[in-house]
C-alpha cells in the first residue's frame, strides 16, 4: 500500500489551481495534468507500507496549532510543474515533528529535503522561462489538519484515499 502523509487543499485553493492549469494549458503548456480531487501538499511521503494504523498511531500525537498556507508562483523540477508554497515556520515544525513521528516509530519514509510545493502537471513541456506565466489567484487557505493518504493506480490515473484526518491542536488559535 503507497502511503504519504498530506495537507488536503481547500475547495476554494483547488478550484483556482484549476484555473491557473486551465490558463497555462491555453498558454500552451502540456502535461499530464492533476486532476482538481488530487491537489494536496505533500508533508512526508511514506511508499509502500503494509500498516497504515501504525501510521496514524505515529502521528497522532503530532500537534500543531492552525496556521495560514500560502501558494504563491509557479515552478518546476525537470518536468514537473507546481504552484509554490511560501515559507512558512509553522509548516516547517509541522513536518519536522511528522517525520520526527516516523522515525521514532521505525516507519520509513522519504528524506529528501522538504520542498513545499502543489504539483500542476507531471510529463510537461516546462517552458523556460516560468515568469512570463502566473500562477494561482487565490492564495490563502488556513490549515487545520492534516491527513494520511493512500494512493491506487487506477484505470485512468492515481486514486487518493483518505484514510485519517489529524486536526490542529487548538481551532482558536493562528499563527
Amino acid at each position: 500500500m503507497r502511503l504519504f502523509i498530506a495537507i488536503p487543499l481547500s475547495n476554494d485553493i483547488r478550484t483556482s489551481i484549476t484555473d491557473c492549469q486551465e490558463m497555462l494549458r491555453a498558454s500552451g503548456v502540456k502535461g499530464s495534468w492533476s486532476p482538481t480531487e488530487n491537489l494536496h501538499l505533500t508533508l512526508a511521503f511514506i511508499g509502500e507500507y503494509g500498516d497504515p494504523d501504525d501510521v496514524l498511531d505515529a502521528v497522532g500525537a503530532v500537534s500543531f496549532e492552525l496556521f495560514d498556507l500560502r501558494v504563491r508562483g509557479l515552478g518546476s523540477f525537470s518536468d514537473t510543474l507546481w504552484a509554490g508554497v511560501e515559507k512558512n515556520e509553522v509548516l516547517e515544525k509541522l513536518v519536522r515533528s511528522i517525520r520526527g513521528a516516523l522515525a521514532s516509530a521505525d516507519i520509513p519514509f522519504d528524506r529528501k529535503k522538504f520542498r513545499p510545493h502543489i504539483t500542476l502537471a507531471r510529463r510537461s513541456s516546462v517552458p523556460t522561462d516560468l515568469s512570463s506565466l502566473s500562477g494561482p489567484s487565490l492564495s490563502v487557505m488556513t490549515v487545520d489538519s492534516f491527513s494520511l493518504f493512500r494512493s491506487d493506480r487506477g484505470k485512468h490515473g492515481m486514486i487518493y484515499t483518505e484514510l485519517g484526518r489529524m486536526p490542529a491542536s487548538s481551532s482558536a488559535e493562528r499563527n
